[in-house]
């Protein structure tokens, strides 16, 4: 395009990255924010401690949630800059191929955990909440064969929010961390099963009244028997929006293998050494 084209866009249309930087959707700085790989984080995540035994569910994040990160997941989800989705999609979609080796045990041969090929429940023995971390437990399905695969699934968004926004940005999210498990030889699809009621925003709320805000407030639209999932969300703070979905779907008779989000609000305990990749 001509330069005076562009220059009379730039001036009808101005953009400049999240952190202020014009003429760019974003800046080289931030796109590296994202750039780095995926960390375990589910340690600054205290509603993740389910307090019966089994592990905390498994928390990758791309990068801290804070400074020139944050300015870019708002401009992203709450002002109107789906713009964004191309560097967010992108980034989440490396995170998903690096996750992918993790995540193949459970679809090797004989696995227990199976997707629906259509909207019908599934009908794979699944494993027991006890075993789901070492993914053992019995295979086996009846009435024909399902498509071993991983159900990705996006935490839900609440219907005002989503119609203020004229858009669910988390399903964009899910649906690039299916293409990166794919990437990575882990089959993989986008499953939008979760559905959540409008609640109080959980933007300044302590970790304990998350927790009370979102009881009970997400469920599964089926049930998933035998289903083995992976969640997908933009950020982590205290992991009472994972919990709950984490609730949710293994209340439907899935088995919830981790997730991945974007950012991960940092906890006071950080320090050196935390984190690790996967």
């Amino acid at each position: 395009m001509p330069q005076p084209f562009v220059d009379l866009t730039r001036l009808l249309l101005p953009v400049a990255c999240p952190c202020g930087e014009p003429d760019v959707r974003w800046c080289g700085r931030c796109a590296e924010r994202f750039a780095g790989p995926p960390v375990r984080t589910e340690h600054g995540a205290g509603r993740l401690d389910r307090l019966d035994g089994v592990p905390p569910l498994p928390v990758w994040a791309l990068t801290a949630y804070t400074g020139p990160v944050r300015d870019v997941v708002v401009h992203w989800k709450d002002r109107g800059r789906a713009d964004l989705d191309l560097l967010l999609t992108g980034a989440l979609r490396r995170a998903a191929r690096d996750v992918a080796s993790w995540s193949l045990p459970a679809l090797g041969a004989g696995g227990p955990f199976l997707f629906p090929p259509d909207d019908s429940a599934a009908r794979a023995g699944g494993a027991s909440r006890a075993g789901r971390r070492s993914f053992a437990g019995p295979a086996g399905s009846r009435g024909g064969p399902a498509e071993a695969v991983l159900a990705v699934v996006p935490v839900p968004t609440a219907g005002p929010a989503r119609r203020r926004r004229a858009r669910d940005p988390v399903r964009a999210l899910a649906a690039a961390v299916a293409r990166g498990l794919v990437d990575g030889g882990a089959p993989a699809r986008s499953a939008p099963v979760l559905r959540r009621r409008a609640t109080r925003d959980q933007v300044g709320l302590g970790a304990r009244a998350r927790g009370r805000n979102l009881a009970s407030a997400v469920r599964a639209v089926r049930r998933l028997d035998g289903c083995v999932c992976m969640l997908v969300d933009d950020v982590v703070t205290s992991g009472a929006t994972l919990a709950a979905s984490e609730q949710a779907l293994e209340s439907a008779g899935a088995d919830v293998l981790g997730a991945i989000v974007l950012a991960a609000t940092p906890s006071p305990s950080d320090g050196p050494g935390r984190a690790t990749t996967c």
